[in-house]
């Protein structure tokens, strides 16, 4: 496409609706036309750059090459974000036509988007004397430098800035000097004990549904039964356990928000309320609207929390800004995403960038690299030294959680502040209050959550991380900044942690050094350097080389790698060589270089917990420390425990117990292994592969239990699949809640949880049917043809689940442009740049489209009405065999792991299916691909059923029939195998 012309108007451009298919392009003369992707490509040379929907999605539907920022096309998200921040919008015309309010028709062509166009602009217009309109009118000069394509037309509407003599240029893009600041307050009292009353939480329901809602049964059942998660706590370290499975449809979002809320009031205290996922959050956050719709109690009453890494970090931004004003016209085109973030951070509501009120689709349109360089960093906050520590987005979440009522979180952060609160030292003071009261919604995961939060792994990807967190960039144009950088002012004020931070940094150099991906595997034909190859007949130049001192983190590193290659096998089902080895029994190599590892660590950590010593010190003598540095310690002490000394205590710990083998008559603790991970090619890690020593608890739910059962006071873990059935009577279901229990760690509490079930109010015998198809073989030619069958069937609205990634490209490539020259436009995850929030709220919002995805499309993915009426799974979900699943099948299957084994994927079949009914009009289809699944899985699927095996042809007319009830002919039959 060509580059636009100064000044340009989109109404003097072409508009373009580009598919795989059929592309739909309106002239700048009025002519309304469908062209192929070819007939497209050619009228677009010959036209001015056109208005469009997201470009790179337009430019791969055209198989055209990407261009780089600034663009020459008029993209309406663009002006999106600049009219309507902080909005989140599915990135295609019809979402941006129902966010403005605009009936689109079923049929969308090329002439929609100018009327989208008018009608953000005309919103624009009435911004021009506001306040916002100024702010807006100064975005302008960063925005034209950068060659924005929308500069002239908004211009024309804005005007120009009316004085900017003695401002910065950038000012506008400058928001820390314009952001809110915090201020302390007084520490929240302990929160009181006082119970709720089953009925109490049934009227809450009632007010938050209003009184012409209809109340469903098992909603306020589920309700009642929640209330025992805040009894108050008979005796320390013995809380009050709920395990309460709620079944597809009950409604149990807000069947528990209903008491938490009212505990969080009659007592002053918050209730946390952790999920697995960022999108989760997303609609829990939703669902929270109808108990407080205005806007700044739901801001006072609700918080969500999330790791620092989602956060946009201003002093990231100014860093980013400095560089590109220092670089002149060279910079001008990394003005364009920071001026719309910018445009972005002053509306959000609390900086978020991953999941949170800025679109997903940011990244796609402006590179990934630019969120990745402003976002906060693990490890790299100054905190209090920081020159925007008082308008931190981060630190005003931190601080509204201390007086909210509600605070929204995930897994991940919960168990890692509960590890944390357990091991703190004495007496100082964690960031988040810890609560006493906890809602762990989608509570399936947690043992998923808690094997992550707890395991160790010692790779050379965290150790490398380390050491760049200790000395920084080393030399390279990062802008990471090392111990010595973060700390230079507080060792002027206090010379006694100069001695153990120096101690620290040269003991540094042991950890993996820049480049050490690359000297894994060291090629035995090293490149020459061709400025000193010789000349025909001249000398060799020999120049003598010092042999560099062997660094004992890279050499353990390429022990492990040597016995994982000597050890790997190769799967004969699917070709792949596994990734992992077991660690004993050990190589000599590997024996050897953890002993000196090991020594190397100890070496490291002792002079950091020496330099944390000295400041907890400190902040305990110094009684007139002012405020500001003396939380700024205190978080270097927190930072300095999580971020290295914990690590490395790990790291040291593993390498001493690798030299004791197992032995074979005890049950361990942790199960030990050698893995091997692919890593993107970037400028740190040149090299194609990482590989580390993993340690994960064999039982991931004890350390979950032992962290939480102290601080906690009540616990309700919920799920619609909290349980495995796989029968019916009392025998069947004790011995479903036993497996349960013992799963999701219950047995390890003190006192026996209480236990409830809410069953779906949905009518599965006449909502759903489900298919084993027989003749579809495991090939990729025969599973493109069957999803490709069914998904024109359904007529989109269909959910295709994969257990590989690389399966699913595959079919990806082979559909894609046959369905979308349907009208069935295809998206998929690990192919389309886009969020997982995103690419659900798209499908949502094409009802005739369709998705691709893996487990995070499986599980908690609200998808309700005519969007999704199809799930397809290409084969039975069965666990991943490796070495992990291997020792807890035969270690905690009590003597079954072949029902081990079933219990789980049963557990998977019934998430997918759960996708499919989310309201009681729903119809839907499940189908399986695999003809090899067992018949004693299909219990996984709801009472009543209809599971019916039958070849693809048979299949695809049958549920033609079923999608159609009018067409529907005779009455279902049942065809179990």
């Amino acid at each position: 496409m060509p580059r636009a012309p100064t000044f340009l108007s989109p109404f003097d451009a072409p508009a373009l609706v580009a598919r795989r298919g059929l592309s739909s392009l309106l002239t700048p003369d009025g002519e309304l036309l469908d062209l192929t992707a070819e007939e497209t490509r050619e009228r677009l040379t010959q036209l001015p750059p056109p208005l469009l929907v997201h470009g790179p999605a337009a430019l791969r539907a055209l198989d055209l090459s990407p261009l780089s920022q600034p663009v020459p096309w008029f993209d309406l998200l663009d002006l999106f974000l600049f009219v309507r921040p902080a909005t989140t919008v599915a990135p295609t015309p019809r979402g941006l036509a129902l966010a403005l309010g605009i009936e689109a028709p079923e049929a969308i062509g090329a002439d929609l988007l100018p009327v989208l166009c008018e009608t953000l602009l005309d919103e624009l217009r009435h911004k021009v004397e506001t306040p916002e309109g100024t702010f807006l009118r100064a975005l302008m000069v960063p925005l034209t430098r950068a060659g924005w394509a929308w500069s002239g037309e908004i211009t024309d509407i804005l005007g120009t800035p009316r004085d900017t003599t003695g401002t910065h240029p950038y000012e506008a893009i400058r928001i820390w000097k314009r952001l809110p600041r915090w201020e302390e307050t007084a520490p929240r009292p302990a929160p009181g004990s006082q119970p709720v009353s089953p009925n109490a939480a049934r009227q809450r329901l009632r007010d938050i549904l209003g009184e012409k809602a209809e109340i469903r049964p098992g909603q306020a059942d589920f309700a009642s039964v929640a209330t025992g998660a805040f009894e108050p706590r008979e005796s320390i370290g013995s809380p009050n356990v709920v395990l309460a499975e709620a079944g597809t449809g009950t409604g149990k979002t807000l069947g528990y928000i209903a008491p938490a809320s009212l505990w969080a009031e009659q007592n002053d205290g918050a209730v946390w309320i952790s999920t697995y996922t960022r999108h989760l959050q997303r609609q829990i956050e939703q669902e929270l609207r109808r108990l407080y719709p205005d806007e700044t109690t739901l801001r006072n009453k609700v918080v969500v929390r999330k790791g620092r890494e989602n956060y946009l970090c201003l002093l990231n931004m100014e860093d980013l800004l400095n560089v590109a004003s220092s670089r002149g016209p060279d910079g001008y085109s990394a003005l364009l995403p920071m001026a719309l973030l910018a445009r972005w951070a002053e509306a959000s509501r609390d900086g978020d960038l991953m999941g949170g009120d800025l679109p997903g689709w940011f990244g796609e349109l402006f590179g990934s690299g630019t969120l990745f360089g402003v976002a906060d960093r693990r490890g790299e906050c100054i905190h209090a030294a920081c020159p925007h520590y008082q308008t931190c987005f981060v630190e005003h979440g931190i601080r509204r959680a201390r007086q909210a009522d509600l605070v929204v979180a995930n897994h991940a952060l919960v168990l890692s502040q509960a590890a944390w609160a357990a091991l703190a030292p004495p007496g100082l003071p964690d960031e988040d209050t810890t609560p006493t009261r906890y809602v762990f919604d989608e509570g399936h995961h947690i043992p998923d959550a808690a094997d992550s939060a707890f395991a160790t792994a010692l790779s050379g990807l965290e150790a490398a991380e380390l050491r760049r967190w200790l000395l920084g960039a080393e030399g390279s144009r990062s802008r990471a900044r090392g111990l010595q950088r973060r700390l230079d002012d507080l060792v002027e004020r206090l010379p006694m942690i100069d001695t153990p931070l120096q101690a620290a940094l040269q003991a540094a150099r042991s950890l993996p050094a820049p480049g050490w991906s690359t000297r894994l595997r060291p090629q035995a034909e090293p490149e020459q350097n061709p400025d000193l190859i010789p000349l025909p007949g001249e000398t060799p130049l020999l120049i003598p080389e010092e042999p560099a001192p062997e660094n004992p983190s890279e050499a353990f590193l390429r022990a492990l790698d040597q016995q994982l290659c000597a050890r790997q096998t190769k799967d004969s089902r699917d070709g792949y060589i596994s990734a992992e080895c077991d660690l004993h029994p050990v190589n000599e190599d590997v024996g050897s270089t953890a002993e000196t590892l090991s020594r190397a660590l100890t070496r490291l950590r002792d002079p950091i917990r020496m330099l944390a010593d000295r400041l907890a010190a400190q902040v305990e003598d110094d009684a007139e420390m002012d405020a500001p540095t003396r939380q700024r310690i205190e978080a270097m002490i927190r930072t300095l425990h999580r971020r290295a000394i914990s690590r490395l205590s790990g790291w040291i710990g593993m390498l001493d117990a690798l030299q004791t083998p197992p032995e074979p008559d005890i049950t361990p603790t942790f199960v030990d292994f050698i893995r091997t991970e692919r890593l993107p090619r970037t400028r740190a890690t040149q090299g194609d592969h990482d590989i580390g020593l993993y340690r994960h608890w064999l039982d991931p739910t004890i350390p979950f239990v032992s962290t939480i059962q102290t601080p906690a006071h009540g616990l309700l873990l919920t799920s619609a699949t909290l349980r495995d059935q796989t029968g019916h009577g009392d025998t069947q279901n004790e011995a479903s809640w036993h497996a349960a229990e013992l799963r999701l760690g219950a047995t390890h509490f003190l006192k026996p949880p209480i236990r409830a079930s809410v069953m779906s109010p949905f009518n599965y015998a006449t909502q759903t049917r489900a298919y084993v198809i027989t003749d579809v073989s495991g090939e990729i030619p025969s599973l493109a043809h069957a999803f490709r069958a069914l998904f024109e069937t359904a007529g989109g609205g269909a959910l295709g689940l994969f257990t590989a990634i690389r399966r699913l490209r595959e079919v990806h490539r082979r559909i894609h442009e046959p369905l979308e020259t349907q009208g069935f436009p295809l998206y998929a995850q690990h192919v389309d740049a886009m969020d997982n929030a995103t690419l659900v709220d798209v499908f949502r919002t094409e009802t005739h489209s369709c998705l691709l995805g893996t487990d995070a499309m499986r599980d908690g993915v609200d998808v309700p009405g005519e969007a999704l009426r199809m799930v397809v799974f290409e084969k039975t979900p069965w666990p991943r065999p490796d070495i992990l699943h291997r020792e807890r099948r035969r270690l905690l299957s009590e003597g079954r792991p072949g029902d081990y084994d079933d219990r789980i994927t049963r557990m998977r079949l019934r998430q997918a299916f759960g996708r499919l009914i989310r309201q009681g009009t729903d119809r839907g289809v499940f189908v399986m691909l695999d003809r090899r699944m067992p018949s004693r899985l299909l219990s996984a699927f709801p009472d009543g059923v209809d599971v019916r095996r039958m070849p693809l042809a048979e299949a695809l007319e049958d549920i033609a029939r079923f999608l159609r009830p009018e067409e529907q002919e005779n009455g279902p039959h049942l065809l179990q195998g």
